[in-house]
């Protein structure tokens, strides 16, 4: 490896995390695979999260330290893709660690199929156990997974290669007996794939939104990656254990999502194929906006609820709601409709 070209770059976006940072940055220093660069990106944290980086950048050269302002994740994923040199890009979020072989298997799987993109998964034990633990008041910041210790051999790892992303790409809940189910490429989290930097770099995050993954998804999914599926569990994903979040908060949940929608249902009306958009629409749009008229149950005051109904108007007059392809989709629409015309009832007795 050299300084400036190693094969991974590991984008590690960093704030307020001084609990969970050094097990982060420990799971990378473990990693089996050595030719790495990881580009902690200080994003304005007021905690002892610098002190911490500044200690692992003593020690080992390959964490570089990027120090900004404080502009959300996004816009600290974005200021690391322009740090990265390395020929693939791992996002890993600071408060939660990977296998240590991670960085190898994905590797690995991507020389030898020639894919832009390795799909991997997370441990799907350990994070209902760590919810559990926390209902019961039990510790949950020293438990250690049990397939931490477990180890691959890569090239007997079980993979599925595909130039269709999008047979295999969902947001759905798929039945358990549904034989295609092991290879699903479920969810948008971008932590859990390894992808090629080229495929990637001029793809950046919709700056100061919450829920920035799916509209990335959708972008990146659009370019046609050919993907590695190894329904692996080699990312440890650490729930948030907040409690009740106001009204507040969800309409800027709610802002978010419609952001993201727009911006993806723009892109896909402009550059998609119809089977793009058709899968697309299938396997993702509908399912975020039920998540949209979800977040509208817990605004509690008129002003939040207007404010909700004003962006919500503005993705039905794009179109976003047209066409509903199931009787699923048919349903959450009437929902949508009746929400605005209950909002504008409520509005006019005021």
């Amino acid at each position: 490896m050299t300084e400036n070209n190693p094969k991974i770059s590991i984008i590690i976006p960093v704030y307020n995390v001084e609990k969970y940072l050094r097990r982060c940055l420990d799971s990378v220093l473990n990693q089996t695979f050595t030719d790495w660069v990881a580009i902690c990106v200080n994003d304005g944290s007021p905690d002892n999260s610098a002190a911490i980086l500044s200690e692992y950048a003593a020690r080992d050269a390959r964490f570089k330290i990027v120090t900004k302002e404080n502009g959300g994740l996004s816009d600290a994923r974005n200021a690391g893709m322009k740090h990265a040199t390395g020929d693939y890009i791992l996002f890993l979020d600071s408060d939660d660690f990977i296998h240590p072989q991670t960085l190898e298997i994905a590797y690995f799987l991507a020389t030898r199929d020639g894919s832009d993109i390795v799909s991997f998964t997370y441990d799907r034990i350990y994070r209902p156990q760590l919810m559990i633990r926390h209902k019961l008041g039990m510790d949950t910041d020293n438990v250690i997974p049990m397939r931490l210790h477990k180890r691959y051999r890569p090239a007997a790892v079980k993979t599925l290669v595909t130039d269709d992303i999008y047979m295999y790409a969902t947001e759905r809940a798929h039945n358990a007996f549904n034989p295609r189910r092991k290879w699903l490429v479920k969810h948008c989290q971008v932590w859990k794939n390894l992808y090629r930097r080229d495929l990637i770099s001029d793809t950046p995050f919709i700056k100061g939104i919450l829920f920035e993954d799916f509209p990335w998804w959708s972008a990146v999914m659009l370019k046609n990656p050919r993907v590695t599926i190894a329904p692996l569990p080699l990312y440890f994903y650490v729930p948030n254990f907040g409690g009740i979040v106001l009204s507040a908060k969800q309409l800027r949940m709610l802002h978010s999502l419609c952001d993201g929608m727009e911006f993806a249902y723009k892109l896909y009306k402009s550059n998609a194929t119809d089977y793009q958009i058709n899968q697309w629409t299938r396997n993702f749009k509908w399912y975020f906006v039920k998540r949209i008229l979800k977040k509208t149950k817990y605004l509690d005051n008129q002003v939040d609820l207007n404010s909700a109904r004003a962006r919500i108007c503005e993705l039905e007059k794009i179109g976003v709601f047209d066409n509903p392809p199931n009787k699923r989709a048919r349903r959450i629409r009437h929902q949508i409709c009746k929400f605005i015309k209950d909002c504008c009832t409520n509005d006019k007795k005021q």
